[in-house]
């Protein structure tokens, strides 16, 4: 039974993540390859992707995980509580994000503007 809860749960967060990635402009599909789905996760979150690889360093990737999320909560115009609640329960609030009326706000150019870009020449 319990088996059968789990297995329930990250169906809902596979098809959820899908759907976070194609409000995002991505492929639903590469929310299935791992690492590759952190990387895109991230660049979603407007971050560089290589923050997500970042992700898999034990210890130090619990807190790269929940700057991500809270990134990713920014572009769907969500606070810091929502990214504790994906951080913390992604069954639920990774649903609400792919299946809800919230709309994904893309970086603008200015936030992917580099610091050296800025230093004088």
């Amino acid at each position: 039974m319990l088996t059968l809860f789990v297995f329930l749960l990250v169906i809902i967060l596979i098809v959820s993540l899908w759907k976070v990635f194609e409000k995002a402009g991505e492929a639903g599909w590469k929310s299935l390859i791992p690492f590759y789905n952190m990387w895109v996760l991230a660049e979603i979150s407007g971050l560089p992707g290589w923050v997500g690889l970042l992700a898999y360093i034990p210890y130090l990737g619990a807190i790269v995980i929940f700057y991500i999320y809270y990134s990713l909560s920014k572009r769907f115009n969500k606070g810091v509580l929502f990214s504790l609640g994906l951080f913390l329960l992604p069954f639920i609030f990774f649903p609400i994000l792919g299946f809800g009326a919230d709309q994904y706000v893309a970086p603008t150019i200015e936030e992917d503007k580099k610091p050296e870009a800025n230093l004088p020449q």
